[in-house]
């Protein structure tokens, strides 16, 4: 009889690999989809360049990233959308383990307010776009955690500016429900959302920081969103971190 080996995934492998927190920030700070230079990783941990040198050869060779020459400079990314959509999901776990909240930084308000998930956007701005598509019949939940994009909702993209029939589906259709962990509320991911970003990128609506997974909203977006969804600053008010993204 013929022997059948299964293969079993080395969750222990990539567990350890996160679990060292200064390899955690640095993946957190790629999780914008973005490369960055050793230098700066090594930064963003708070350890030396010998320190974070090493940390990056194990997560190369763990398959958590990849690296891009450029001359005598060398990038580092997340290997793929996989690895940040792993991270999301540990913070979201970590998250509900908070019982004592200390009052946010600056700069955690303004990731909860809009911030990168690895290639689409996400944060309270993300959360209440796709509530606002979804009212108004664009977006409807589908099976498999899917949005499915309605006739008028292809018509509203398209005067928007982005062409649904031409998004090339993946394994969750067009469109993917990302739960927030941040807002405990989907986003809108897959193709839909990534073409969405950089439409919104494009039209100069939203701006990404340089430096981080921030994303601000422009007083041209805001009169965008609010033509076209309703949305305004004063909407998000309530969390209290309205603020933070209305900036020239």
């Amino acid at each position: 009889m013929e022997t059948v080996i299964y293969t079993q995934p080395n969750l222990s492998s990539t567990a350890f690999l996160i679990a060292d927190a200064a390899r955690a920030a640095m993946l957190m700070a790629l999780a914008d989809g973005r490369a960055r230079p050793a230098g700066e990783l090594a930064y963003a941990a708070g350890v030396t360049a010998q320190t974070a040198s090493s940390h990056l050869m194990k997560m190369l060779d763990g398959g958590l990233l990849m690296v891009e020459k450029e001359g005598r400079h060398r990038y580092y990314r997340l290997a793929g959308p996989h690895v940040a959509t792993m991270l999301e999901s540990l913070a979201l776990v970590s998250a509900n383990r908070t019982v004592r909240r200390k009052p946010l930084s600056r700069a955690a308000e303004e990731l909860r307010f809009a911030r990168c998930c690895y290639d689409h956007l996400a944060g309270q701005v993300g959360v209440v776009i796709a509530q606002g598509l979804v009212e108004r019949g664009y977006l409807r939940g589908g099976c498999d955690r899917q949005f499915e994009v309605t006739p008028s909702g292809s018509a509203w993209f398209g005067r928007l500016g982005l062409d649904v029939a031409a998004l090339r589906p993946g394994r969750h259709g067009i469109a993917r429900q990302c739960l927030d962990w941040t807002e405990r509320q989907h986003h809108i991911a897959g193709s839909l959302g990534v073409h969405l970003l950089n439409l919104l990128c494009a039209k100069d609506w939203v701006r990404r920081a340089e430096s981080s997974r921030a994303v601000q909203v422009t007083p041209r977006g805001w009169a965008g969103l609010q033509e076209q969804l309703g949305m305004t600053a004063a909407s998000l008010e309530s969390s209290g971190y309205a603020a933070a993204g209305h900036r020239d």
